[in-house]
């Protein structure tokens, strides 16, 4: 029997709530960007979380389900997954920091890809040719990010590889959660524990005795400081994208097929090369846009190969 398909005003809605989820998402790697010359990364992803929590508790309250909602009977999968989580975050953001916003954004992009690999290391999934191209292409891409040829591989460029890998195995725990939590569950608990680490981190290295400015990791031990009034919106900006694109994001996933939904996030490129171009006065050279196109491209074609091959499955 063929998988049946979302009603069209549903999947339409689907892919606005996606396009729309993941422009609000670029907010906030524009605005972490934006604050990584002067706060320390632990602050800033604190009172990130402190107003995505807000939020979330706000629509938690406002719901039928209401405070049922962030009972769990996994907790100790909770704590992996957060662990995973925070991890990429803070490897993404360390990166991003020094690197332009386009090419941060195109290596995180390989996530598609790397959830193939690990589908077939993890779930012992069979690949065929053409989705393995599609994986060397992409990996193709990471390396002409990393710029090897320049004499030194880009340690920021891997720091976003790793945290793409990591993204993919907390979406791969995800999925595998996702009979039992529900996706304000999964979004409670994560903030939770980035305020929880966040706080521990501060109280650790918020005073700044081990920052070393100049250095690749100066943003993760800088110094706390008081934010000035005019830096508060910025900060608003990215706990508001968080748990508003988040939501928006996972309510596309929860009522329409997943290989209609994906391709949709990639609007997050276009949009970090124009947040690039009008925030940071940044533009991709020739050698980014090649690796820009290996890794789009082979993410989309490997999306769309994995919807293929479910429909084919489910015939």
């Amino acid at each position: 029997m063929p998988h049946p398909k979302a009603p069209p005003g549903k999947a339409l809605t689907g892919i606005l709530f996606a396009a729309g989820g993941t422009l609000i998402f670029s907010v906030n790697d524009m605005a972490i960007k934006f604050l990584s010359t002067g706060y320390a990364l632990h602050q800033v992803i604190l009172i990130r979380a402190l107003v995505a929590m807000s939020f979330i508790l706000i629509v938690i309250h406002l719901s039928p389900r209401g405070w049922s909602q962030i009972t769990t009977a996994r907790p100790g999968t909770h704590l992996v997954r957060v662990a995973i989580v925070m991890l990429s975050n803070v490897t993404y953001f360390i990166g991003l920091a020094a690197m332009p916003l386009a090419e941060a954004v195109a290596v995180a992009y390989v996530s598609p890809i790397v959830v193939t690999l690990l589908s077939i290391l993890i779930l012992g999934e069979k690949v065929g040719p053409r989705r393995w191209a599609a994986v060397i292409v992409g990996m193709v891409g990471v390396l002409v990010m990393l710029r090897p040829g320049s004499g030194v591989i880009q340690p920021a460029a891997l720091l976003v590889l790793i945290s793409a890998v990591l993204y993919a195995a907390g979406n791969l725990l995800a999925r595998r959660m996702g009979g039992t939590e529900s996706a304000m569950t999964l979004s409670f608990y994560v903030q939770s524990g980035f305020i929880v680490v966040s706080l521990t981190m501060g109280l650790w290295v918020g005073d700044g005795h081990l920052a070393q400015e100049g250095s690749l990791w100066a943003f993760l031990f800088r110094p706390w400081v008081w934010p000035p009034l005019g830096d508060w919106p910025i900060f608003l900006a990215t706990g508001l994208s968080v748990g508003i694109g988040g939501l928006m994001v996972t309510q596309a996933y929860r009522t329409s097929e997943p290989g209609l939904i994906a391709p949709f996030e990639y609007v997050g490129m276009p949009m970090a090369i124009i947040w690039g171009v009008v925030i940071f006065n940044t533009f991709p050279d020739t050698t980014a846009w090649v690796g820009i196109a290996l890794i789009c491209g082979a993410g989309l074609y490997t999306l769309w190969r994995e919807t293929a091959r479910r429909r084919t499955d489910a015939a």
